[in-house]
Formats: C-alpha cells, structure tokens, sequence
C-alpha cells in the first residue's frame, strides 16, 4: 500500500466525486476541489461561512456547500469555475440540504422541519413541500432517480408521500401505520419501501410503490426495538437491527426473517463490553451499525454493547464468517464498492483491512500522530480518504483480496 502526503481539512468534510474523478475538502470557509488521479488543486471556491456540509451532484458537474448557521447555500460548478449559485433561506433558516438525482434542483429543509424547498438551478423556480417529518431518515430517491419518498407528520399522524422526481407532482400519497415513525428507505430495485417505527415500538412496515401494505414484521413487543436497517444491493434481503443485539434478515419473497444473527457478549476479552448508562437516552447497546458488501455475500455488524468487535455474517450460508477484535472501540466500518472487502478504523493511527481471504492492519505514515476518525472508498475501490480531525490524506490498495490466511471466526486485528 502507499500514501499520499497529508491535507488539511475541517469537520471530516471529504467527498469522492461520483464519477470518481475528483476529490473534494474544506477547510473552514473554503472548498478544494483535487484531481483524485495527480492530487493537483483542480479549483479552490471561497464561501461566506464555514462549511457545515458538502455534496456532489449525480454528474459531478456541482458541488453544493451548506452553512446551516447562516441558512445559506452556495453551489458552484466544476465546468464553469466562474458561474456559482447562492440559495439564502432568510428567516426560515436551513437544517438540512441534498440534490435531487438530476442533480439540477436542491432541496433544502428549513428550521423546525417547516417545509421543504426545491429550488431549480435551471428555471430558478422554486417549489415548495409542506409537512416533512423530522426524523432519522425522512428522504429517499429510488436509485433511477425516478420517484423520491417523503415521510411526513400531519395532524398528529404520520403519512408518506411519493414524488415523481421530474416535476415534484405528487405521485401517492397514505397513511404510515406507525405510531411515530423513524425512517423510510427504498429497496435498492426500488420496488419497495421500508418503513419502520420509533425505537419504542418494534414495526417494520413495508409498501409498494403505489402505496399498498405488502407486509409488517415485528419481532418482539414491550421493549426497544429497531436501531439500524440495511437493504442488500442485490434488493434480496432487509437486515434489521435491534436493541436486544440481534439482526433479523428478512427476505423479498414472504418479508419473513429467515434467520436470526445473535451477538453474544461473552467475546474472549471481557475488558471491550460496554455497561450502558441506564439513566441516559439513546443508551449505547443493540446493533448500530450495519452494511452488506456489494455482493450481497456478507454482512458486517457493530453491538454497540461491544462496541470494539465487528461480526462479518456469511449471508448465503447464514452462518458466522469472522469476528474482527479491535483494542478501541469501531468507529466506523465501510465495504469496498467493487469487492468484498472491508475498511475499519476506530480513530487510532492504523487502518484495518478485511476480506475473505484474511485481514491486514496498515499504520499510516506521517509525523505525528494521524488518528483515523472516519473513511470513505472510491469508486473503484482503488483507493480510500483517511479522514483525521485536521487532515486528511489517501491510501493506494492494490485491486486484489488482502491477506492470505483463512478466513474463520476470530480473526483480529
């Protein structure tokens, strides 16, 4: 593996472009915009505050940078270095802002989750959306860009509306039977959507797309239920994770769970379990963190009551693969888009790489102690941002598995 020299950088804001050809950073109010393949400054954009948020459009031709604290958002373009676009909210303030697939309008939510406002960077038309639902996930655009699902809250009742992407006419409109409800997320196929419930009450809801109740899953009553979920690309599976530490996999035939994935706390090293804070909320247990690798093939897990293991699940046998024992607790894990491969750092100054050929653990050169808080891959899978609290910079991997040992249960790194 090599590195790059190091950059600078604020709040973890590091992007790939989509197309895979750029690299985007800010530092503080600025934006550079770097050629992934030389690393040279490409363009440097000077915004009116510091950047809070950072977004390519799909055809990578803009970028967006958001300054919530203002309510401002600037968009500039690659193509066009000297054309930019400036978006103020004024009074309404700004709490959130995304592309829409086409990547020629913007929607911003304003404060208190008031309306949403799609501006058209083409007419310079502005539409609006009333009643979106402040929640942990109340957007999502199937992957055609086709149709965008929006959950919204009206009279003390919880509702989801279907747009169609090219005109924002609205396509379906009904009643979600939740009691308070906490995310929406399309099948990647989008043929489906998924709907599940406040923590406090275990449901998972799930819709076709002109609105017909296919199926409800609950796994258990009177105790927290649903934490994290997460579709296989494939559109085969809905892996639902649960404050009781487990993973239920659902399959796209019956919406049944077809197995059950249990996360024992009783690892060989008992100094990594976590005691949660009973007295405080979003207590720290149940599984937080889930991803299937492009392939569909595997699934990687985080128990937050153990909170320094990642647990790999061999999807087709629906058996334990491998467990990944970190000395500090996992920050984040990633697979790469093109392999199952598997990134983890957990904010130390080495980067952890799984596949099924075994794991490897690569300190990252440089003076000074680089601590990796986050990570994200390219689309090739070529290369990885290692992202610290000030810089940044990027690991070059070959395109092959990593390691040549068997992969077991109780692999560590």
């Amino acid at each position: 593996m090599n590195f790059s020299e190091v950059f600078k950088l604020s709040s973890l804001l590091c992007k790939f472009s989509p197309d895979g050809k750029y690299l985007a950073a800010c530092v503080q109010y600025r934006l550079v915009v770097r050629d992934v393949s030389t690393l040279q400054v490409l363009q440097l954009y000077t915004c009116l505050d510091q950047i809070q948020h950072i977004e390519w459009s799909a055809d990578s031709l803009f970028i967006l940078c958001a300054m919530y604290k203002r309510g401002l958002v600037q968009v500039w373009s690659l193509e066009q270095p000297e054309w930019h676009c400036r978006i103020d909210e004024g009074s309404a303030g700004l709490a959130a802002s995304c592309w829409s697939p086409d990547g020629r309008h913007i929607l911003n939510t304003t404060e208190f989750h008031l309306r949403i406002t799609v501006w058209s960077l083409c007419t310079k038309s502005v539409s609006y959306i009333k009643y979106p639902k402040a929640c942990q996930q109340g957007i999502s655009f199937t992957r055609d860009g086709r149709y965008m699902a929006l959950a919204e809250r009206r009279d003390c009742r919880d509702h989801v509306s279907v747009f169609v992407c090219s005109d924002w006419q609205l396509l379906r409109h009904f009643d979600a039977d939740t009691q308070d409800l906490a995310g929406i997320e399309w099948a990647p196929n989008g043929c489906v959507l998924a709907v599940w419930d406040t923590c406090l009450e275990y449901k998972m809801l799930l819709y076709s797309l002109d609105g017909r109740l296919l199926s409800v899953f609950c796994a258990y009553e009177w105790s927290l239920g649903i934490k994290s979920v997460a579709w296989s690309p494939s559109s085969q599976f809905l892996a639902v994770g649960s404050y009781d530490g487990k993973v239920r996999v659902l399959n796209h035939v019956t919406w049944k769970a077809i197995t059950e994935f249990e996360h024992p706390t009783n690892i060989n090293n008992p100094k990594i379990m976590l005691k949660p804070a009973a007295d405080r909320a979003n207590p720290k247990i149940g599984i937080g963190a889930l991803a299937f690798s492009p392939d569909s093939y595997f699934l990687a897990t985080r128990n937050d009551n153990v909170p320094n293991a990642v647990w790999i699940w061999d999807v087709r046998k629906l058996r334990l693969f491998a467990v990944l024992e970190q000395l500090r607790p996992v920050r984040s894990f990633h697979w790469d888009p093109q392999q199952p491969r598997l990134a983890i750092c957990t904010g130390g100054s080495k980067v952890y790489l799984w596949s099924p050929a075994g794991c490897v653990s690569v300190q990252v050169p440089g003076e000074g102690d680089f601590h990796v808080l986050s990570l994200c891959w390219h689309l090739h899978g070529g290369s990885l941002a290692l992202l610290s609290k000030d810089h940044f910079c990027l690991c070059f991997l070959d395109t092959v598995g990593v390691g040549t040992a068997g992969g077991q249960q109780g692999n560590h790194t």
